[in-house]
């Protein structure tokens, strides 16, 4: 791996247990195991390095959701994989937990990045819902957009929770029971 891939991976894992104040220009080369000046050579500055990282994480938030969301089954079944797929509830979610941090939120260009993900991944269930709705799986009467920004909030803020109680059990209950008010109609 390259020293840019290392110092770009190596801000992944500290922004996301650290946040953006949190993780020094230092404890970045010390996790890349680079020299001081490589930082500097490779980026102008800790600023458009987080942005690479934020990047990246992004992007792959992006193609682990589209693999649920674009995978098989009928919308509510690749809603349902969604929700319910492997994740470190605890540890929370990298893009997620970007919102937590001042910096990054005070920063355009630092949250661009954060909110384009959310914004695609809310748009990209609305037309799943939508999609249930037009195979009367889903009630006419949804608001696909609503229903879309309940699912992310359910995740996200179900991470906050189980980062609070310590415990995945009350992100496994929202899921539950976000599931349970989307379950299909039956005739």
């Amino acid at each position: 791996m390259s020293t840019s891939e290392r110092l770009i991976e190596s801000t992944r894992e500290l922004l996301w247990e650290r946040g953006y104040t949190g993780t020094s220009p230092k404890a970045i080369l010390e996790r890349a195991d680079a020299g001081q000046g490589s930082m500097y050579h490779h980026f102008k500055g800790k600023p458009d390095l987080a942005l690479a990282a934020i990047r990246r994480t992004a992007e792959e938030m992006r193609a682990t959701a589209a693999g649920v969301l674009d995978g098989p089954g009928t919308p509510y079944e690749r809603i349902e994989a969604y929700l319910r797929r492997e994740r470190d509830v605890l540890r929370g979610c990298p893009v997620g937990r970007l919102t937590m941090d001042p910096d990054v939120i005070a920063s355009p260009e630092l949250r661009a990045p954060v909110d384009e993900t959310l914004e695609w991944l809310r748009g990209r269930i609305a037309a799943i819902v939508e999609e249930g709705k037009a195979r009367g799986q889903f009630a006419p009467g949804l608001d696909a957009g609503e229903i879309a920004a309940a699912v992310v909030a359910t995740v996200q803020g179900g991470y906050v929770l189980a980062r609070a109680s310590g415990s995945p059990a009350v992100f496994d209950a929202g899921v539950r029971g976000l599931l349970s008010l989307l379950a299909p109609r039956t005739s």
